[in-house]
């Protein structure tokens, strides 16, 4: 069975490391760097979550993950500039994306707490 968050975060981290490649390309190693970190984090997480030991520790991994998302919404945010990604043909997908996988991390964590209670 196919699970979406597991999905969509895999195939974000591979553009993103697509674009970290670019980036290092043209020079902007740091920026690099930080986006590949918490672009691939994402996903990271969300697998740890899926073999979590508990709802308690589900929930603190796919909060962790919602927090590198966030990040990751960060640098998008700021390297949306010609010199560094806006040209990138997977800009547009890796920006609306990354709206998509928080909204669907804030609705997972939201109703796994819920079912905590």
């Amino acid at each position: 069975m196919a699970n979406i968050i597991v999905d969509k975060t895999f195939k974000f981290a591979q553009e993103i490391i697509i674009v970290y490649l670019h980036l290092k390309e043209k020079g902007h190693y740091k920026l690099a760097e930080q986006l590949v970190k918490s672009g691939t984090s994402i996903g990271a997480n969300v697998e740890e979550a899926q073999a979590a030991h508990s709802k308690l520790d589900f929930v603190a991994k796919l909060t962790i993950s919602n927090k590198e998302a966030r990040e990751t919404r960060y640098w998008l945010k700021l390297l949306d500039k010609n010199e560094f990604l806006s040209d990138h043909p997977s800009f547009p997908y890796l920006k609306s994306e990354i709206e998509e996988i928080i909204l669907l991390l804030n609705s997972i964590i939201k109703k796994s707490r819920e079912n905590l209670k």
